[in-house]
């Protein structure tokens, strides 16, 4: 319950706290339309329309098909055409991320049952009403609402009972100007992270292959298909041996004490090279468990797709530290482990990856397998200057995604003041 207003002047006393005398706790039915119908003479068989399901939308933002799909093809009742101002609300699988607000004109789209959309009456401003479904008091509302498990989704009654703090117009609409401009922001930053990531992506095909060499290591081959000068392609067993980590269970993990790598955190923590931990071991489990060395790279054995199964990352640091089970730990005799991980999870060794796999709904890897990859080897010194590079645009962008964190953070601190009237905005 909001109690920084309590007793304040100008705040009355509501279920949810205390919020400015001029706001109104209303219904969202008393609102907006909710699943508004919206079939027309457009929709015959062969009208064609953008179709948006639930995986489309990504924290607000919607990713389009490139094709569009027949009306008369569509899901069955999925055929409410959005108009712009129109708000998705999802309700199937819900969560924060299942929002979003629709921009643009929209005459040619459609979307999945999953979605409740919701549109605005008059004296509602549509962008305010959608950063209040980002709010704690609604995410706490529909948390409580949910019911099933496997297939968890909210009910309609749910999402015309739904109430919102609601202001006079003009300071929803400057709340609402206000949090758009943070997003601006936020949206701006996610922008330069893609096209880094993208530079970074064209580079490493570049260096990674020889096409793209620094001057002091010599110059480019002449001809189509022949490596630069001094380098060599082995496969990965000829120069090195494979090891497997040992099982560390979720009851052995500690919050502190000897540093160790599960499977499951290559895919969800690292990129390329190991620089913290996040899962801790005793001395106990440690006597049990597969230990690792400076300049191993750990392959993840086991994934859900073809195109994950293998990921890896270097162990570069030089502390005790350890690997659980499905982990394939191969250890180089030669050649610099940060120009290793970046090359083995580059396209051309994905490709190779992908004829390893084993399995369906969940794919293996295995060291036999491993071996066998073809991997670029230049000297070792200008596989320590094309590391670098990469790591320095890892660096780069690891700080962007800092940065557009933190704004995220402060602004949904500030959202939360400002839909809840402990911060009042001007209107003049």
């Amino acid at each position: 319950m909001n109690k920084l207003n309590k007793n304040r002047p100008g705040y009355k006393k509501t279920k949810v706290g205390w919020i400015p005398k001029e706001w109104e706790r209303v219904k969202l039915k008393e609102i907006a339309n909710i699943n508004p119908e919206s079939i027309t003479e457009k929709t015959n068989k062969d009208y064609a329309f953008h179709y948006i399901d639930l995986s489309a939308v990504d924290e607000g933002k919607i990713h389009f098909p490139h094709n569009k799909i027949i009306f008369n093809s569509a899901p069955s009742r999925a055929r409410r055409i959005l108009k712009k101002d129109d708000i998705l609300l999802a309700t199937v699988r819900p969560n924060l991320k299942g929002f979003a607000y629709i921009n643009f004109d929209a005459n040619d789209v459609i979307c999945s049952t999953g979605y409740a959309v919701i549109r605005t009456q008059k004296g509602v401003d549509s962008r305010y009403l959608y950063f209040n479904l980002f709010s704690h008091e609604t995410d706490r509302y529909f948390y409580n609402c949910v019911v099933g498990s496997n297939y968890p989704a909210l009910n309609n009654s749910d999402v015309d009972n739904l109430r919102i703090s609601l202001p006079p117009l003009p300071e929803q609409k400057k709340i609402a100007e206000i949090l758009s401009a943070w997003d601006r922001a936020i949206e701006q930053i996610g922008k330069l992270i893609t096209a880094k990531t993208k530079l970074k992506k064209a580079l490493m095909q570049q260096l990674l292959t020889g096409k793209r060499r620094f001057k002091e290591f010599g110059k480019l081959s002449k001809k189509k298909g022949e490596l630069p000068e001094g380098w060599d392609t082995k496969s990965l067993g000829a120069f090195g041996s494979f090891l497997k980590g040992k099982g560390i269970t979720n009851s052995e993990k500690k919050e502190t004490g000897l540093p160790c790598i599960t499977y499951g955190e290559i895919y969800t923590k690292y990129n390329f090279i190991i620089n913290e931990f996040y899962s801790f071991i005793n001395a106990e489990t440690a006597r049990t468990s597969q230990g690792i060395k400076t300049n191993d790279i750990l392959f993840a054995g086991s994934g859900e797709t073809l195109d994950e199964i293998g990921k890896c990352v270097a162990f570069t640091k030089d502390i005790e530290a350890y690997a659980g089970g499905d982990i394939v730990i191969f250890r180089p005799d030669k050649g610099d482990s940060n120009y290793l991980s970046y090359v083995l999870n580059s396209n051309f060794i994905i490709r190779q990856r992908r004829k390893l796999g084993q399995g369906h709904s969940v794919v293996h890897i295995y060291s036999n397998g491993l071996k066998t990859l073809q991997i670029l080897l230049p000297p070792l010194p200008e596989q320590r200057k094309i590391a670098k590079a990469f790591y320095a645009c890892d660096k780069e962008i690891e700080l962007l995604h800092k940065k557009r964190d933190k704004i995220k953070e402060q602004k949904k601190g500030l959202m939360q003041k400002l839909l809840t009237g402990n911060i009042r905005v001007k209107t003049d």
